[in-house]
């Protein structure tokens, strides 16, 4: 079990992971994230990532007791070396440095450098995505079709960021995020493992989404909303695809959460 403290001092110094989280000091760097509401803890809870604490209200710890009891996976530390901090709402967004209205939070362990897995048959590449709402978005997107993996250009937004964790509802907890040092160039390491370079795109000259066949190995890349994907990375690819609009609105485009739901959509039901 672990370990419950009480806490009634929004200074005490075993909270310093907690304290003032709209600063973003919680990076890469760090090697540590923070997870926001009960729903995304109890997935954090449940997946193969490390737990450093938990920091809670008296009524969401008894909502997170089932959770918190549950064995930890293999190789993981005990949950009797996860502290439970416990604090009233007050104290609890004196700590935080905002209203945390769902009155949960934990510090998770950011997993080391990962790789596309080893036969995976789809992954989504963003290009240059710096929206922590579309990026989240879009990983809950890859998780809820089935993606093996979420491949990020080096200026994409850190996945690992407060907002886009929740936006995901922890997606990124369990989906392999892979980011590529060099842009486009590394494009061309996808090509050799296998897979068919798929750019989304507005122009006209694209296939329209209804009459393509997804490859057997596929990689459906996404570029930022207002530049789209760069010449350099759709000279890369195998294909590109386009999704119809009606031309009666005059909308020309969808937000790049959308789209990316679309297309998987697309890929995936074939």
């Amino acid at each position: 079990m672990s370990p419950r403290l009480e806490i009634d001092d929004a200074d005490d110094p075993r909270l310093a992971d907690y304290r003032a989280l709209k600063e973003r000091h919680l990076n890469a760097e760090g090697g540590r994230f923070v997870a926001e509401s009960e729903r995304v803890v109890r997935r954090l809870l449940a997946s193969a990532l490390g737990v450093r604490s938990v920091l809670v209200t008296p009524p969401r710890l008894r909502a997170l007791e089932d959770a918190l009891a549950a064995p930890r996976p293999a190789g993981h530390p005990p949950a009797e070396d996860r502290p439970v901090y416990v604090a009233s709402q007050p104290v609890l967004d004196a700590i935080a440095g905002f209203h945390v209205h769902r009155g949960c939070l934990a510090i998770g362990e950011r997993p080391a450098a990962r790789m596309i897995p080893a036969g995976a048959r789809g992954v989504v590449v963003l290009e240059d995505l710096v929206d922590v709402d579309n990026l989240g978005a879009i990983a809950r997107n890859a998780a809820a079709f089935g993606v093996d993996a979420l491949v990020l250009s080096p200026r994409c937004a850190d996945p690992y960021y407060r907002k886009a964790i929740r936006v995901s509802l922890g997606a990124v907890f369990d989906l392999p995020i892979v980011r590529l040092p060099s842009w486009p160039d590394d494009l061309h390491a996808l090509r050799a493992l296998g897979f068919s370079l798929v750019a989304a795109v507005l122009s006209p000259g694209a296939t329209p989404l209804p009459r393509f066949e997804p490859p057997a190995r596929w990689a459906l890349l996404l570029g930022a909303e207002g530049p789209g994907l760069s010449p350099g990375a759709v000279l890369r690819c195998h294909h590109s695809v386009t999704i119809p609009m009606s031309t009666a609105t005059g909308a020309d485009s969808l937000n790049v959460a959308t789209a990316a739901a679309v297309m998987l959509y697309a890929f995936t039901r074939r």
